[in-house]
């Protein structure tokens, strides 16, 4: 109880800061079970799966990759030199950070560039070159609208000191399911720094960094372009699958051995992946580390009008 009463209060309190857009406050953490519940046997990362041999890691890898392919389509086409890319900057931005890579695990790779708008599942290995499982495209923080935030960019672990929740699928004011269908899960990253987007002057304020869903019907076809109010917008299917193969689970799975809360919020049918990482990345491949406009990011972009549904 003592973790899921300041989990209720970020809640209520972020829904207005960082959901796409005005969200139902029926939104809340999905309910312990009983307490005799059995839940699923703990099947998640364990200290052996760091120490596995590079043939199981790439088994592990490869049948993750297959996954990706099986349960989300329209998945983004990669090229060596585009994955390498990726890579390159994940790397630097988590070495101006003050986390590790000590061993095998799935990070997840946001590029808030506007002209790109997307993410990456990457395989980060300590002392092995690291590997693109795959991704799609994303929706990140709208500027120029009051109240609506730029995404931070930097490294966001995901653990179990914060707990997730999951939508209730409810429209708002606007008939809009902000979080997504019901049971789309939610991931927590805490109360993170960020621009105020409608403001010239690059003034902060505090948003409460998200990763969800969005309305299937209004909106996820809109994913691509930033429109969100701070957060991550994925699609629905993306969101399922890191869920059920719980790539940035791997906090979640060792706090379910022992705390029902935390087994609550994983899915009953999940398939834990072996490779289960931490860590939020987050970069823009539209500024160098000085936050300087690169070559590729000029020119402008077109520009798509909102639709009612967003306003």
């Amino acid at each position: 109880m003592h973790r899921l009463l300041p989990a209720l209060l970020g809640i209520v309190l972020a829904s207005a800061a960082c959901a796409a857009q005005p969200v139902s406050l029926n939104v809340v953490p999905v309910a312990p079970p009983p307490a005799n519940a059995e839940g699923p046997p703990y099947s998640g990362p364990s200290p052996e799966a760091a120490r596995l041999p590079p043939e199981l890691l790439e088994q592990a890898a490869a049948a993750l990759r297959d996954a990706l392919r099986r349960e989300v389509p329209r998945l983004l086409p990669r090229t060596p030199v585009g994955d390498e890319a990726w890579i390159g900057r994940a790397k630097d931005v988590i070495a101006a950070s003050s986390e590790t890579i000590d061993h095998p695990q799935l990070i997840v790779v946001v590029d808030r560039n506007p002209r790109v708008q997307e993410m990456r599942i990457v395989l980060a290995l300590p002392d092995a070159p690291w590997e693109v499982i795959g991704g799609t495209k994303v929706s990140t923080g709208e500027p120029g609208r009051f109240d609506y935030y730029v995404t931070p960019v930097g490294v966001f672990p995901h653990t179990d000191a914060i707990l997730d929740y999951r939508a209730e699928g409810t429209f708002n004011e606007n008939h809009v399911r902000g979080l997504g269908l019901k049971g789309m899960r939610v991931w927590d990253f805490g109360w993170q720094q960020a621009k105020k987007g409608w403001l010239a002057a690059g003034a902060e304020g505090s948003i409460r960094l998200l990763m969800h869903a969005t309305d299937p019907a209004n909106l996820e076809h809109r994913i691509g372009r930033r429109a969100s109010k701070g957060c991550i917008r994925i699609p629905a299917t993306m969101n399922r699958f890191l869920d059920r193969h719980g790539v940035l689970d791997a906090d979640y799975e060792r706090a379910a051995k022992d705390d029902m809360q935390y087994r609550a919020v994983l899915p009953p049918d999940r398939i834990p992946t072996p490779l289960a990482g931490d860590l939020l990345v987050v970069f823009d491949s539209a500024t160098d580390g000085a936050g300087r406009p690169t070559q590729q990011a000029r020119g402008p972009r077109p520009v798509i009008p909102a639709s009612s549904d967003e306003r």
